[in-house]
């Protein structure tokens, strides 16, 4: 038996508009939804929308009611999931309805598609809560199967899910840690004794995902019966086809004119022609089948460019140091206890924001140019860290507050606390007659007091007071 494992990915970020050096100190507003730019997040989610997310669905949908082994599963980073309640609330209720069918399965991912583990992993948990939380909020199921921000993965991500209880992990199945063995079995991480790993097979998903309307392709046009007709290949050696992909490969990176939703419409009952072929979900995967060896990721490894590491979004200077900038904020935020700033830290944290900021070449830096609003990655960089330098702005005039309130507070604390020793001591003096007792406690507190007002900070909020 020879099952496949389809997985799409759902993501919208909040992109940053072109926020002006002018602009800090001016305008909170960082995430555009107004503008007649290609920077609008309304406009591009609903343009979204109507290309890949709408008919996509409906396909679906009619596949799952007309095959009943059909199935598949579906992650969603929480800044989509916002966008569709705020701007397409018909998507979202298609997806749920997908959902409530029992056979889409949802995966746990970090809520604002970050890069977190690798910066922050007390962010990153937060972060993965917080999408847990939104994921039972609006389907009513919790994930099992954990697939980390643009499928990235190293031994201790797969050791942290091991410890929280989580079934299965993806990753890209790359040769450089696969060597002579196939991404077609499940393997187990290092250190771990339970969780297994899902490999995707990025051959086949990438001959759709980017492949499918190349006109130079050699395999062009890719048709459902040549393409079950590689993965059937696999009979005999393997036990899962893994297919992962963004879900916009259907309709926005691969046009409707290629041919890519009829392509969709016919793959399920062309492969299970084949009778030893059909579907299950990550978590039945796992559940189905034995670990048959221990892959060893020590390092970063992603689907992302022709490296497969962490270089598309902190390959160069710029990227590093907005990054770096970013995560270094992250106890002055958390500090100021505003749900907004945190909100929108958070935001920022988005990993697209940074492969915007990528200056690569070739086929990598076509793939960064093709996903990016701006016209450059200057721009992206430009507008972002004027962005977070006005939310700094933002965060230390809260923190620097809260300093001013406490350390009044401490004062008039203090002078509570010496009043009270006075008047223990002038209660102690009454009973035992010692005046000199007396005069030298009233000596000390006009001294404290004297002390507390020669400071310039103390003297000044006596005064506003």
């Amino acid at each position: 038996m020879l099952t496949v494992c389809p997985y799409f990915h759902v993501h919208q970020p909040f992109r940053v508009k072109r926020y002006r050096v002018f602009d800090i100190g001016n305008d909170n507003e960082y995430f555009n939804e107004d503008s007649e730019t290609d920077l609008n997040n309304r406009r591009i989610v609903e343009k979204v929308a109507n290309k890949s997310y709408r008919p996509t669905n409906k396909i679906l949908q009619e596949l799952l009611d007309n095959h009943e082994d059909f199935r598949f599963a579906l992650s969603f980073s929480g800044t989509a999931l916002e966008q569709f309640e705020k701007y397409t609330p018909d998507v979202l209720e298609s997806f749920q309805k997908l959902v409530a069918s029992g056979r889409v399965e949802i995966l746990a991912d970090t809520y604002h598609h970050s890069l977190a583990f690798f910066y922050s992993v007390p962010e990153f948990e937060r972060q993965v809560k917080q999408h847990e939380n939104k994921i039972k909020s609006l389907f009513g199921v919790t994930p099992r199967v954990f697939r980390n921000t643009e499928l990235s993965y190293r031994n201790d991500l797969a050791k942290w899910c091991e410890d929280n209880g989580y079934l299965g992990i993806m990753a890209e199945g790359w040769g450089k840690y696969l060597g002579w063995r196939s991404p077609n079995f499940l393997y187990q991480p290092p250190a771990c004794g339970k969780i297994k790993v899902l490999l995707k097979n990025y051959k086949l998903s990438d001959d759709v995902a980017f492949r499918f309307g190349n006109r130079g392709w050699e395999s062009w046009p890719l048709t459902a019966d040549t393409y079950a007709g590689w993965i059937h290949s696999h009979h005999g050696n393997g036990q899962t086809i893994n297919l992962f992909m963004d879900y916009e490969t259907f309709g926005e990176h691969q046009w409707e004119d290629t041919g890519i939703f009829d392509f969709l419409r016919s793959l399920p009952s062309v492969l299970t022609q084949h009778p030893d072929t059909t579907f299950k979900t990550p978590t039945e995967t796992v559940l189905s089948y034995d670990a048959v060896g221990v892959i060893d990721v020590p390092e970063i490894l992603t689907w992302a460019d022709t490296d497969r590491d962490l270089t598309a979004w902190t390959g160069n200077d710029i990227q590093r140091d907005a990054i770096n900038a970013t995560y270094g904020m992250e106890s002055q935020v958390l500090q100021t206890g505003d749900e907004n700033i945190i909100e929108t830290w958070r935001k920022l944290q988005t990993s697209d924001h940074f492969y915007y900021m990528c200056t690569k070449w070739s086929n990598d830096g076509d793939v960064h140019a093709y996903f990016s609003p701006y016209q450059s990655p200057y721009d992206a960089y430009i507008a972002f860290m004027n962005a977070l330098s006005d939310l700094q702005l933002r965060v230390n005039r809260i923190n620097q507050t809260l300093v001013v309130e406490q350390s009044v507070t401490d004062v008039s604390v203090a002078e509570v606390e010496i009043e009270e020793v006075i008047r223990e001591k002038l209660r102690v003096e009454e009973e035992s007659e010692e005046t000199p007792v007396v005069s030298w406690w009233l000596r000390l507190k006009s001294s404290l007091k004297s002390w507390f007002m020669k400071i310039p900070f103390f003297s000044n909020s006596r005064k506003r007071d």
